[in-house]
């Protein structure tokens, strides 16, 4: 009976032992958080005191008076540029090749109408069976309307988009303008291959991107490279075009390794591909009609 109570005795003792710590815990866990709350009350205070003190001498950014296309495009001419993407059923690749050709050089040698092809190719590397054309409207949205009121009614051309219909799985386009600094695409003798390098970015971010091109360009025109560079208007916006033209794939290779030889080039590349959201190349082959050869 005594070592009964004995045990009991004990183990109440102990009971009480780890009540009185486990309050001493709570105790000191109550005043920690006190003074974490003032701490925080006070840093916040001061932030907020900076803040406002700081505000008094640092000068406002100062808003953009105008809008991004006319600050990198060529205020010298007034071209609008418009890309079509056409993915051609596989079998029908051939049949649409010749159809678009003669198609493109009756309007060359028409002079009612204000615009040109720059450039046609089909998809080497990227998405298969492709056709790319690049049209140029000298005079910009009106030389473009002007050329859609007369397309439709022109029932030569409503009999080619008629036949071409069958031909296409999907197709989609954009209306660009040029970058100020890039070269004039203009036409040129093959055999050359070209990659369209599309990159999409942020939006706010496209003068960015322009004022560190414009100083990166330099860099490729080393073997006449450089053949165009646009940004979207309409379409899927906040999107560049680098149009590049290589004799071939190793071409390709040697000019683009030879940039990184060339003091600032590697600056360009870190400041940009933080703009960039995506990017995409494509490596294109002229069509035999294309003025980009």
């Amino acid at each position: 009976m005594i070592f009964k109570v004995t045990r009991a005795t004990r183990r109440d003792f102990s009971n009480r032992q780890e009540m009185a710590a486990t309050s001493s815990m709570l105790a000191k866990c109550q005043v920690l958080y006190r003074h974490a709350v003032k701490l925080q009350v006070i840093r916040c205070r001061t932030f907020s005191d900076k803040g406002w003190f700081r505000s008094m001498f640092v000068p406002k950014m100062e808003t953009r008076k105008d809008a991004h296309s006319n600050l990198l495009s060529k205020s010298e001419t007034s071209d609008l540029y418009k890309m079509q993407f056409h993915n051609v059923k596989p079998e029908c690749l051939q049949i649409y090749n010749n159809l678009e050709a003669e198609v493109q050089r009756k309007l060359h040698l028409d002079q009612d109408y204000p615009c040109e092809v720059v450039g046609s190719w089909n998809t080497w590397y990227g998405d298969q069976d492709q056709a790319v054309h690049l049209w140029r409207y000298t005079g910009g949205y009106p030389a473009l309307t002007e050329c859609l009121t007369k397309l439709n009614n022109n029932q030569d051309y409503l009999e080619f988009r008629k036949e071409r219909s069958k031909m296409l799985i999907s197709r989609r386009n954009q209306l660009l303008l040029e970058f100020s600094f890039w070269n004039e695409p203009t036409p040129r003798p093959g055999p050359n291959i070209y990659e369209m390098r599309s990159y999409r970015l942020k939006p706010g971010t496209m003068i960015e991107w322009g004022n560190h091109w414009a100083r990166a360009i330099k860099y490729r025109q080393e073997n006449n490279e450089a053949v165009g560079g646009f940004f979207s208007q309409i379409g899927d916006l906040y999107q560049v075009h680098h149009l590049w033209a290589y004799k071939d794939l190793q071409s390709r290779e040697e000019t683009r390794n030879s940039a990184w030889l060339k003091e600032g080039w590697d600056s360009s590349v870190f400041y940009t591909v933080p703009l960039i959201r995506s990017m995409e190349s494509r490596i294109m082959i002229p069509t035999k009609g294309s003025p980009l050869q």
